[in-house]
């Protein structure tokens, strides 16, 4: 039996098959009434996230510490900004990241604050691979 979707909305888990997002593009999906977004980043993004010095990130974390080792290339945050609460856009502003157009907060392809009012990074929600092409949130 499945939960109903008032179960779901509380914050059952959700899984998210993977296999039809291509290389460089994102999904948005919804969890606990929250944006999860999750990006199938690309070599390039991936390479330049983790150029960046560590120490000189508003909210200092390293790219590896906010993906899951040997899916690299998965991205998965949830899509609130930090600063008020708006909803960015994916694949927009100065670093191939998020862009909140609202105040002008711009994170990274790692979800990092790199410019802009917000105090923090996207958060990244509790999640784990079942298979190479699946995952579950929550």
């Amino acid at each position: 039996m499945n939960p109903d979707a008032s179960t779901i909305a509380a914050g059952a888990p959700i899984e998210v098959d993977l296999s039809p997002v291509a290389e460089g593009q994102d999904i948005k999906v919804f969890w606990r009434g929250k944006p999860i977004y999750i990006s199938h980043r690309t070599k390039k993004q991936i390479d330049e996230a983790r150029a960046v010095n560590v120490a000189s990130l508003p909210d200092p974390q390293s790219d590896e510490a906010r993906v899951k080792s040997g899916h690299e290339q998965w991205l998965v945050v949830i899509g609130i900004c930090t600063h008020l609460g708006c909803i960015p856009i994916a694949h927009e502003g100065n670093y191939d990241g998020f862009f909140c157009p609202c105040h002008g907060s711009q994170y990274d392809s790692s979800g990092r604050i790199r410019q802009g009012p917000a105090p923090a990074n996207l958060p990244v929600p509790p999640y784990q691979f079942v298979s190479d092409t699946k995952i579950q949130i929550g």
